[in-house]
């Protein structure tokens, strides 16, 4: 295996982690700013406040997103068994 290709499948890795995650944390970062603002102009400080709608959130995205995440995940992991013959030389 040549250091070009450890690289490149590094970097396909990275990229598809990214692409996979990115959605649900920007929709924990929406309902995080959109709490906080909530909290600011009620000034209301309970912590639980900030946590459960998050969480809930973050849980119906992944419900939502699973399909496409599966669909990404296993279209890197063929791609990978597809290819195994040529990373063992």
């Amino acid at each position: 295996m040549s250091p070009e290709l450890v690289l490149e499948l590094s970097r396909q890795a990275v990229k598809v982690t990214l692409l996979v995650s990115l959605p649900i944390l920007g929709i924990g970062l929406v309902v995080g700013i959109l709490v906080s603002l909530f909290q600011a102009a009620t000034q209301i400080q309970e912590m639980t406040l900030t946590f459960v709608p998050k969480i809930v959130s973050i849980f119906v995205g992944l419900l939502l997103l699973l399909p496409w995440i599966m669909h990404q995940l296993m279209g890197f992991t063929l791609e990978i068994l597809g290819n195994l013959p040529r990373y063992i030389r």
